[in-house]
């Protein structure tokens, strides 16, 4: 936004402390004038006998008053010039980190010295801005990198499928329409996924009141054929746990933790446990499975978008998107609540997510 020219801070404040100063020195002349000169006797007639009187006072006084005050007006621009620069230094360097970060520079950290005052908590809370939006900006690049990435690879098998079958009109047709069937929803779950993925991370969604037993048992009863195919017993416990939010985004995100603990309990033939707890105030879901160990060192990456470990590679029966938990995070966060992952000593996962209760 344009603006008008004007003074800046520090000539502002100089002014001020002149103007105060002053102000001070014509207060004192004023209190030396009603106390003390008016109680002399006018001798301006130049009466004699009469000693001391107020008009050779006056005479006198003035001159060095006008002195005085001259000194003072000029003691308090220049001390006032140095003093607003000094008091000013720090707003100068975070005027400069603002600045640079306008220009796309989130790199750069005031990291200001010294005690705590006003102006050291704004450079304390600039850096952390930055920091933050650093570290968002960077997941977002990377997160739309990995995108393109994943919503290439289908394109491109698509294209190579429609190739090959104009170059070979004999090719079965049928084996042609199953697959590029197959990349198609693939590529479908994804956009959808990443549509989801961004609606969350934004958080423009309508609250109510949702009660988190009721949405493990849907999410649970979904996907309860997959379970017994793939030969998992799943088991759903736990009263009603209320929480505020959005509906849809909750079903979505109890949906991918069950359909992660089915798809990823290897071998088969395991045991999915789903229960929901209110501890206080805070509204509890957890869902653990059986399965193989999970190193370490992996736990931390399975929120990551498109991070997918060796023991949570994608299977025929279900390829996946690689949002699956990466869409669980982002919807805790938009709740407000907190996400943690577990490796099982007996192998398999733990998820737990906690929620604030409805009131």
């Amino acid at each position: 936004m344009r603006r008008r020219p004007g003074l800046s801070a520090r000539l502002k404040l100089t002014l001020s402390y002149a103007g105060f100063l002053a102000l001070a020195g014509a207060l004192l002349l004023v209190v030396v004038w009603a106390f003390l000169l008016r109680y002399v006797p006018d001798n301006s007639q130049g009466l004699l006998g009469v000693s001391p009187n107020r008009y050779l006072l006056v005479r006198t006084f003035a001159p060095a008053a006008a002195a005085a005050m001259a000194f003072l007006l000029l003691f308090g621009l220049v001390g006032g010039w140095i003093l607003a620069g000094r008091m000013l230094a720090p707003l100068t360097r975070i005027t400069d980190a603002a600045r640079s970060a306008g220009s796309g520079s989130l790199s750069h950290r005031i990291r200001m010295e010294g005690r705590q005052d006003e102006f050291r908590e704004l450079a304390d809370v600039f850096d952390t801005m930055l920091e933050r939006l650093e570290s968002h900006v960077a997941e977002q690049q990377r997160f739309a990198a990995n995108a393109s990435h994943e919503l290439r690879t289908p394109l491109a098998i698509s294209r190579t499928l429609l190739d090959v079958a104009r170059k070979d009109p004999t090719r079965d047709r049928d084996e042609l329409i199953a697959r590029l069937q197959a990349v198609n929803t693939r590529a479908i779950d994804l956009t959808e996924a990443l549509l989801l993925l961004g609606r969350s991370d934004r958080g423009h969604f309508t609250r109510e009141d949702v009660d988190l037993s009721l949405v493990a048992e849907e999410a649970a009863e979904s996907l309860l054929p997959l379970a017994e195919r793939r030969g998992i017993t799943l088991d759903v416990t736990g009263g009603p746990t209320w929480t505020t939010g959005s509906a849809e985004l909750l079903l979505r995100m109890a949906t991918n933790l069950v359909q992660n603990a089915v798809v990823h309990n290897l071998p088969a033939g395991g045991t999915v446990t789903v229960r929901t707890d209110a501890e206080g105030t805070t509204s509890v879901l957890r869902v653990e499975n059986t399965g193989r160990r999970l190193p370490p060192e992996l736990v931390p990456t399975l929120t990551e978008p498109f991070q997918r470990g060796a023991e949570r590679a994608r299977t025929e029966e279900h390829p996946g998107v690689g949002l699956g938990l990466a869409l669980v995070h982002s919807v805790v966060r938009a709740h407000e609540g907190t996400l943690d992952l577990a490796a099982r000593p007996a192998g398999g996962l733990l998820v737990t997510v906690r929620l604030p209760g409805a009131p």
